[in-house]
């Protein structure tokens, strides 16, 4: 996988130490931002229970996606992991049974997060698309919620992608072949050799391509109005009728945002002709999709970039679907 490099490289490495807390959009919800120590040295890690065995934790996770990044890419330096959490589960030491909360010492809490996503950025490769510069990432999503915690040890379910992240709006941008949804490993192990095999086969010269060519096809004020509201009557659909016309997993609130942000996003909104480009509105549509939960948001993303490709290829070979009229 050929690389650009569009400025000087820092060899330097990243210490654990200096992985510091900063402020991230790139997922919003309900999320906070954690540091890669906190998660390290201030939370427990769940285990099944019947047979007590630990689960891969969050830090080894995203530990183990750090080393893999900097094996692949030795020229880059990436930087510190972004990582976002939500559902903190908190629980107290034997000591603190019968305590009021108001009065629990530090030392007597613990706490896990339920779900966690992360994004490792390598911002010496960047690309310009449409205007706008895209850095190469990496990341991943680990949901407690989808293990069967209450059984004994079993293989574990991770997400991890490769794609890009629009500096302008840090919103991602991630392809069918960036994207793997059903990792299943038992070991730290297998889960870098899923990395190594996803990262090497993905098709960034590919990806691009696809997301410049959505910048030379617009729709017009009617097209965007028609195809808002079948994304509304989509909603409530019968299932027979949702597979019939395609999968479209954004909820009626996002497609809200997108309607909203068509007229006043001060990048991505319509022209003065009130059209509006592919590109544009790909991104209003990645931009709604930050306030999805961690464990469906990587899907929603794929699932965004594969309809705006399907819209972009209606408008190319002249064939109207059931969003849009021609």
């Amino acid at each position: 996988m050929e690389l650009v490099i569009s400025s000087s490289i820092n060899d330097q490495v990243v210490e654990q130490s200096e992985i510091i807390n900063k402020s991230s959009g790139f997922i919003e919800a309900n999320t906070q931002k954690v540091s890669l120590n906190h998660l390290n040295k201030e939370c427990i890690i769940p285990v099944f229970s019947k047979d007590n065995e630990s689960t891969i934790s969050h830090f080894e996770f995203i530990n183990k996606a750090y080393e893999v990044v900097r094996d692949l890419f030795p020229e880059f330096t990436p930087k510190e992991p972004d990582i976002r959490v939500s559902h903190m589960i908190k629980g107290r030491t034997p000591s603190a049974i019968g305590k009021p909360a108001k009065d629990l010492l530090d030392s007597e809490k613990t706490l896990y997060y339920e779900r966690c996503a992360f994004l490792i950025e390598l911002h010496q490769v960047k690309e310009v698309i449409n205007g706008n510069t895209l850095t190469l990432s990496v990341g991943g999503v680990r949901s407690y919620n989808q293990e069967n915690l209450y059984s004994k040890k079993s293989v574990e379910k991770f997400k991890i992608f490769i794609g890009f992240q629009n500096k302008v709006c840090t919103n991602l941008c991630i392809s069918t072949d960036g994207f793997s949804n059903e990792v299943r490993i038992s070991s730290v192990n297998e889960l870098e050799t899923n990395m190594v095999n996803l990262f090497n086969n993905y098709d960034r010269i590919k990806h691009l391509g696809m997301m410049e060519k959505m910048s030379r096809y617009t729709l017009n004020e009617n097209q965007f109005a028609f195809l808002i509201g079948k994304l509304r009557m989509y909603q409530h659909l019968e299932k027979e009728g949702q597979k019939r016309y395609g999968t479209f997993l954004l909820n009626d609130g996002q497609v809200n945002s997108v309607v909203r942000d068509y007229y006043t996003c001060p990048n991505f909104s319509r022209d003065k002709n009130h059209n509006i480009s592919l590109w544009n509105l790909y991104n209003l549509f990645t931009e709604s999709n930050k306030s999805s939960y961690i464990d469906n948001n990587l899907e929603r993303n794929v699932n965004v970039y594969e309809f705006i490709n399907f819209i972009g290829n209606s408008l190319q070979n002249e064939q109207p679907n059931w969003f849009l009229p021609l």
